[in-house]
């Protein structure tokens, strides 16, 4: 579901070469190969075992990268972007300096990022709000930024974009959709996977993780239950 949003959003025109920055499993690469005839998309991971797993398309390829040292010459693509990567990185500004590099001159380069402080359920769920809380400023503590999205219009400009034009991508869901289930278990295994290092760290008790997805779980049995949240993205010309 999302990757067809920023499928349209990265609009890829017939014949360009293209570089996703932190590539996983290399499935979103897959479908930008297939979004217009002729694209060579060319996948960069750091994770050894993500690129194991990936199973490239015609016209894919993967390699492992860091992306703040891209291994490629100056303006070697038409396409550059990430998506979910800049929250997880050292250096974000060194990243998108690196990503611009390597885009040619007139080339874009779009992100899609979290601000997870955009997520909104309802009936409200006072605990899981709490949780929620301690989990983004436990996320700060080791170095990630859950709330990277909102400074996305500055961080392009230090790196030296132009035409930088920002926009959402809305991830909207309520009780008998299709996603309304999936989104409050994704949400619930963000905090079962920090679950032991909050813990050890100190910084919630079980009790009170325990009640933040507690709150989530009746959420998912409650017929007028809804979220509501937005994908922060950014796209420029080098």
């Amino acid at each position: 579901m999302t990757n067809a949003a920023f499928i349209r959003f990265l609009d890829v025109a017939q014949g360009s070469r293209v570089l996703e920055v932190g590539s996983g499993l290399g499935i979103l690469a897959n479908e930008v190969a297939a979004f217009a005839s002729d694209v060579d998309v060319v996948g960069v991971e750091l994770s050894a075992a993500q690129l194991a797993a990936a199973r490239p398309a015609p016209r894919v390829t993967f390699g492992q990268g860091d992306a703040h040292a891209l291994d490629f010459p100056d303006a070697s693509f038409d396409v550059v972007y990430a998506r979910y990567l800049l929250e997880h990185v050292a250096d974000p500004d060194r990243v998108l300096r690196e990503m611009r590099r390597v885009t040619r001159p007139g080339g874009r380069v779009a992100v899609c990022e979290n601000d997870i402080s955009l997520l909104r359920f309802d009936p409200p769920c006072p605990a899981f709000e709490r949780a929620w809380d301690t989990f983004i400023q436990f996320q700060a503590s080791l170095g990630g930024d859950g709330l990277i999205g909102r400074r996305l219009f500055r961080l392009f400009r230090q790196a030296g974009f132009r035409e930088i034009e920002l926009s959402v991508q809305p991830e909207i869901h309520w009780y008998g959709s299709p996603g309304y289930v999936a989104c409050l278990h994704n949400i619930i295994g963000n905090l079962e996977s920090a679950r032991r290092g909050m813990l050890e760290a100190g910084v919630i008790s079980e009790r009170d993780l325990d009640a933040g997805i507690d709150d989530l779980e009746r959420l998912k049995a409650r017929d007028d239950g809804s979220s509501v949240f937005a994908w922060n993205r950014a796209m420029a010309r080098r």
